[in-house]
């Protein structure tokens, strides 16, 4: 079982690609080597392959990454299945992991975050609560961004030391997280890796 993230940026012309664009990719990288494991294609779209179980944490890692930057934000499909062939390059890959992430993304309409699994009950249950999650994600502010991809990224830092990084003060910190739902957050990240678990 993989998963795949097939991705594009809203209203990208909005905001100069130079900023955001490399942001993106320094965040890619991390996950592994372009163009096996991820790709920019089209100037805008992106995809990336990824464990399932750390699939929902990338997707909001990456939406926080981009929301810093003002204008634009990013739609996001994660697909849940197999790969059952394999090219040096992830775009010509294929499976049902990349059919539902394919599907995912066409059906997306108002959504920025959905997930298509072959598993319905788990698809409505996640997808219900992403729903809800996007009422506060798709409002961050920059700050609020700023601060939360931090924290996907330092797991370990309390807030005291993201303060320290950002040159903060920790109230600000504290405020961020509190306004960008980041507890709430980390429950739903949490929730979703133990579904992950009992479908894979």
């Amino acid at each position: 079982m993989t998963s795949i993230i097939t991705g594009d940026i809203i209203n990208s012309r909005e905001s100069e690609p130079k900023k955001w664009l490399n942001a993106l990719k320094n965040t890619l990288t991390t996950f592994g080597d372009s163009p096996k494991t991820w790709e920019i294609f089209r100037g805008d779209s992106f995809q990336l392959e990824i464990k399932p179980e750390h699939a929902l944490k990338a997707a909001i890692l990456i939406k926080a990454i981009i929301k810093i930057y003002k204008n634009i934000d990013v739609r996001i499909a994660i697909g849940l299945g197999k790969k059952t062939y394999d090219s040096d390059k992830i775009t010509e890959s294929n499976g049902s992991a990349f059919v539902n992430s394919g599907e995912c993304f066409e059906n997306m309409k108002n959504n920025t975050l959905a997930v298509k699994s072959d598993f319905e009950a788990f698809n409505t249950t996640i997808n219900i609560m992403l729903e809800l999650a996007q009422l506060t994600m798709n409002n961050w502010s920059a700050t609020s961004s700023e601060i939360i991809k931090t924290s996907l990224e330092n797991p370990q830092l309390n807030q005291g030391q993201i303060a320290k990084l950002l040159g903060k003060s920790q109230s600000n910190i504290s405020e961020g997280l509190k306004r960008g739902g980041f507890d709430e957050i980390t429950k739903l990240l949490d929730y979703y890796k133990t579904q992950v678990k009992t479908i894979c």
